[in-house]
């Protein structure tokens, strides 16, 4: 739980430039990856070890918690690896591992370091609750349950007084927004079978995304299943009813997307983040759900369903293989300069035309992923309404770019 007495707000890290979109945006926690053994071990451009003081470096100057995610199947050749990321995480200060493998959980809780438990483990009642508290202090409930059955656990924690081994009472995550597994918490073997690389040591490689004939075996019949991906859920989305998931008692509302970009980190964590005030200052209204819909629908997803929370039986499949998003970024070109007295940057066209008019993104490992409209700009030293490839662009940004921090035009999708 914040310090504000509001739930946490947990954003996803795949790389620097989502990490600073999510710290740009108002998260209070991050969580992310570091070499493999991660469930985004392929899936994203993770952090490597060196990487570790300069996470917790950024983190600790926004008062935002860290969360080394460690939570594939352990092997025994693996246990030297988990014994030093979790050495290296502990002197860079990193706050806790989520981890689901006991091997990390024992070796963690000797080592003095903060356990969060994995969804991977599918808790889904409150004596597995208080069988982990002996053990973690946050507990990632299973994605398959119902607010309902959420609050159960939630009342049954205080009523029993369920403590962990910080002293305090034990914590319910949930997660909030973003992709969805068509197993059980995750737990699936399509991929290891077809392609023997396994989705439960962060390998997957999505079968369940693409489309599929259905055989009947004794009369040779097909059947193309058409318009609808039976194995790719919709994205969840828990907005539109987020006081409901506050009102569960709830301390902490995780965002899935490690292996999203930064602008989807920045979009999604801003909205989510203005959500949660709003529902505390008494301001969380319909006409503003509206919006926030509006804005979530801008970037990356496969189209939105509220998962289990609300009692639903059956899944929402997807109708297309890719996003749904209303926009789309279009790269343009990179950054060459920066005029800190004037607050000018100098952009490289390499790819595609901008215009005066016109809403860029820019993005960096520095930068995060930050949105403008281009009001004023000249290409080659001469005022310029347009800029083509080959030109050397400049124009007012109220920020400091880096060399190499890439520009992309956002268009209507």
């Amino acid at each position: 739980m914040t310090n504000s007495g509001k739930i946490e707000l947990m954003a996803p890290a795949g790389n620097f430039e989502s990490l600073q979109a999510a710290l740009d945006n108002g998260c209070d926690s991050i969580y992310f990856g570091v070499e493999q053994l991660n469930m985004r071990a392929r899936a994203t451009v993770n952090f490597v070890l060196e990487d570790l003081p300069e996470i917790a470096r950024r983190c600790k100057e926004k008062n935002v918690r860290t969360y080394l995610t460690l939570n594939t199947i352990i092997y025994d050749h693996d246990l030297s690896l988990v014994k030093t990321l979790l050495t290296k995480a502990k002197k860079a200060g990193i706050t806790a591992v989520i981890a689901s493998d006991q091997a990390v959980i024992m070796t963690a809780k000797t080592m003095g370091i903060e356990v969060h438990i994995s969804t991977q483990l599918n808790v889904t009642n409150v004596e597995t609750v208080k069988f982990y508290a002996m053990f973690a202090d946050t507990i990632v409930l299973s994605r398959e349950l119902s607010l309902r059955q959420v609050k159960k656990i939630t009342d049954a924690i205080k009523k029993e007084c369920v403590i962990g081994p910080s002293g305090n009472l034990i914590e319910i995550e949930i997660f909030g927004h973003g992709a969805l597994c068509m197993a059980v918490s995750g737990k699936c073997y399509l991929s290891l079978h077809s392609h023997n690389s396994s989705a439960n040591r962060g390998a997957c490689k999505q079968n369940c995304r693409k489309k599929y004939t259905v055989i009947d075996q004794e009369s040779g019949f097909e059947i193309e299943v058409d318009n609808e991906y039976l194995m790719s859920p919709k994205d969840l989305c828990t907005l539109d009813f987020l006081d409901q998931v506050i009102d569960s008692d709830i301390k902490v509302l995780k965002i899935e997307g490690r292996g999203r970009a930064a602008d989807y980190v920045a979009t999604v964590i801003k909205t989510y983040r203005d959500a949660i005030d709003s529902y505390y200052e008494g301001t969380f209204t319909k006409e503003k759900i509206n919006t926030w819909m509006e804005a979530l629908s801008t970037v990356y997803n496969r189209g939105f369903w509220s998962g289990y929370y609300l009692g639903q039986k059956l899944g929402e499949w997807s109708d297309n293989p890719g996003s749904s998003a209303t926009q789309k970024k279009v790269y343009v070109g990179k950054g060459i300069n920066y005029f800190v007295k004037s607050s000018v940057a100098e952009f490289k066209i390499e790819a595609y035309d901008i215009k005066k008019g016109d809403k860029i993104l820019i993005t960096g490992a520095t930068t995060g992923a930050q949105e403008l409209i281009i009001e004023n700009m000249f290409v080659n030293d001469i005022h310029s309404d347009k800029a083509t490839k080959g030109d050397s662009c400049t124009m007012k940004v109220p920020f400091r770019i880096r060399l190499s921090d890439k520009i992309y035009k956002i268009v209507e999708a």
